[in-house]
């Protein structure tokens, strides 16, 4: 298991050497900066992990190279977009990336109603209360996204959710069938993995058609290109916000499958009527077992890619919201800890 932290450059208030000063991590998960269905150049991949490797840390994790909404919507220019998809991924299999994150999710990566709740310990968190996501119309409310992710205008939201209002999931479904049938070889031949991360939460919102939300549409994913390279990015937080998932059972299936690229570690607290709060890593803190999930990840024997997924913000600390170095270096340390006594225990 390699151990990284997510790294956003140019904007980002965390420092390199800081990162290197947490025992355990060895690599970060960065990105390049550049507009939405653009080819990502050789040389600035190539200067980004140069700087990383300057301060004693691997680059072998995109997260994210972000899908045009064409390629999801199925749309006329689509193609165009897929083989801008396609040069990217040869041009970071050249630069020695191994796995790239990506998302199927329409209009909204992720979403949350609250993005600084103050919980009892005088922290604070991102939240999702259910009551306020039903209340939400996100054509006429004032939708603010973190400051890691960016806003669409009133005029292209409208100009989306008129388009996706005539597709349903099947489309969506052949869509990414389409997506996966152009890409998958390529990844092969640059060796480089695709993680397709679950959506977030992992059931529709605003009426979207989403369709990773749970392990028999994570199955389908996986059958529609029969390859490693069409893999997961499995994120705890995602599917366990749902008590329905058993997250470690679903580690255990599909790392035991060689299927997942690159593991999310985030702890969940689950309310009763389905809101969550992003908590803590420890398993106390929340509702998911961490402890049980790193095991399940150990006994498959994963080799792959984690990280400490989102962060409290702690300790007066400022910067991007869910990305600051204090509460996710806690969660680093504590899955390396679980890690070393499962690797003594073994």
């Amino acid at each position: 298991m390699k151990m990284t932290l997510r790294w956003y450059p140019g904007k980002d208030a965390v420092n390199l050497a800081y990162i290197r000063q947490i025992p355990g991590v060895t690599g970060v998960v960065s990105e390049l900066q550049k507009p939405v269905g653009a080819v990502w150049p050789v040389d600035e991949i190539e200067g980004l992990r140069s700087y990383i490797n300057q301060h004693g840390l691997a680059f072998e994790v995109v997260e994210s190279v972000k899908l045009h909404e064409d390629i999801k919507l199925g749309a006329d220019r689509r193609d165009q977009y897929i083989e801008s998809f396609i040069e990217t991924i040869k041009n970071l299999g050249k630069s020695g990336v191994k796995v790239v994150c990506y998302d199927f999710m329409p209009i909204f990566d992720w979403f949350r109603t609250d993005l600084t709740k103050v919980l009892p310990d005088g922290s604070t968190t991102m939240a999702y209360s259910m009551i306020e996501a039903s209340q939400i119309d996100p054509l006429s409310s004032d939708i603010k996204m973190a400051d890691w992710e960016t806003d669409y205008s009133r005029e292209e939201l409208e100009t989306l959710f008129g388009a996706y209002r005539e597709k349903d999931t099947e489309d969506m479904w052949k869509n990414l069938q389409y997506f996966l049938d152009a890409v998958i070889p390529y990844a092969e031949q640059s060796d480089v993995k695709l993680g397709m991360h679950p959506d977030d939460p992992c059931w529709p919102i605003f009426g979207l058609p989403r369709i990773i939300t749970n392990e028999a549409n994570i199955d389908r994913l996986l059958s529609l290109y029969d390859s490693p390279y069409n893999s997961l990015t499995l994120c705890s937080g995602s599917l366990g916000c749902s008590a329905a998932h058993d997250v470690a059972a679903l580690v255990g299936k599909y790392a035991g499958m060689d299927r997942i690229a690159f593991g999310h570690m985030r702890n969940v607290k689950l309310f009763q009527d389905g809101s969550f709060d992003e908590s803590a890593h420890l398993s106390t803190e929340g509702s998911l077992d961490m402890v049980q999930i790193m095991k399940a990840y150990h006994d498959a024997g994963f080799t792959g890619y984690i990280r400490p997924d989102h962060g409290r913000v702690i300790w007066g600390e400022t910067g991007a919201i869910g990305y600051g170095l204090y509460d996710r270096a806690l969660g680093a340390m504590y899955l390396n800890g679980i890690w070393e006594t499962l690797e003594k225990l073994d």
